[in-house]
Parts: C-alpha cells; sequence; structure tokens
C-alpha cells in the first residue's frame, strides 16, 4: 500500500510538472519571436523560463527514479544472480542513496528558509522571487527520498511495479 502511494504520489507530480516544459518552451518562443520579428525582445522570458526548467528539472528526480530513468551502471550487476542483484541494489540505497537523499533534504529545507525568510529575489532584469524554485527543490528532495524508500521496499519484498512501456525501455 505505501508503495503504490508513493508511486502515485510521484506519478501524478511528474505528469503534472510535465506540463511545465511546454510552458517555458511557449515563453522560449514567444521571446525569440518577439526580438527577432519585431526588434522589442522581453525583459522576463530569460529569467521565467531558465526559473521554469530548475522546477522542471528538480521535481522530476522522485518521477524518474520511479521509472528508473536515472544513469546506471550494470556492467557487474547485470551478470549476478536475482539475490545477488537485489542485495547489490540495497546497498547500493543504503551507502549512496540515502545518505545523499538525507542530506539533500536538509540542506535543501535550510536553502529554502534562508531565501524564504529573505525575500530573495534574482538580480536579472526584473526581480523575481527565487524562494519558490528554492522551496520546489526541498519538496523535490522529500519526494525524491520517499520514492527511494518505495524502491527499497519494492527490491525487499520483491515488488514490481514497472508499467509495461517501463519494461520495453528498459529492454531495448
Amino acid at each position: 500500500m505505501i508503495i503504490r502511494a508513493i508511486d502515485g504520489l510521484n506519478e501524478v507530480v511528474g505528469r503534472i510538472v510535465s506540463v511545465v516544459a511546454i510552458i517555458f518552451a511557449v515563453i522560449i518562443i514567444y521571446d525569440v519571436i518577439m526580438r527577432y520579428a519585431f526588434g522589442n525582445p522581453t525583459r522576463w522570458a530569460f529569467d521565467i523560463s531558465k526559473q521554469l526548467y530548475g522546477f522542471y528539472f528538480v521535481m522530476l528526480g522522485g518521477y524518474a527514479l520511479r521509472h528508473k530513468a536515472h544513469v546506471r551502471v550494470d556492467l557487474v550487476t547485470e551478470k549476478l544472480g536475482p539475490i545477488t542483484h537485489r542485495i547489490v541494489d540495497l546497498l547500493g540505497y543504503a551507502v549512496f542513496f540515502f545518505p545523499f537523499a538525507v542530506v539533500f533534504v536538509m540542506r535543501s529545507y535550510d536553502f529554502a528558509m534562508t531565501s524564504w525568510n529573505q525575500g530573495e529575489v534574482t538580480y536579472g532584469a526584473i526581480q523575481t522571487p527565487v524562494y519558490p524554485l528554492k522551496i520546489a527543490m526541498c519538496v523535490a528532495a522529500v519526494l525524491l527520498l520517499l520514492q527511494g524508500v518505495a524502491e527499497v521496499l519494492k527490491i525487499i519484498l520483491g515488488v514490481d511495479t514497472t508499467t509495461p512501456e517501463d519494461r520495453q525501455e528498459l529492454h531495448q
């Protein structure tokens, strides 16, 4: 049940956040048209599209982990038996993933709260607030950590919750 809840949460967040790519693409196209067709570039488009891309990038970490889209080096583990492979995966999460994810949550929380308390804004052509992006980074860190918990539970319980599309991509 907890695995489905975490997978579902990251699936919903991933699908919603993927719309942001369309938004920042429209902003970039608008700016290019304004700049080259009308000789009147926008003052805000670069800063806003950069922030939207940062938001898009960080918020999809849990979604990417859920769909096994993170970079992995399986040269050694592909030759291992299923039990040894599961042990190596568990050790990888324990030694590398969880320490990183916990530090990411703690540091991004401090980072976000400092930005929020200062009312931090950009220094660009227009002064847009930075703290929403930094808060999103903290939320993304929590989503990534939660997805790591779900992935470890899947390994321990021997549960395969990958979608048929994910399985097809993994075998290509």
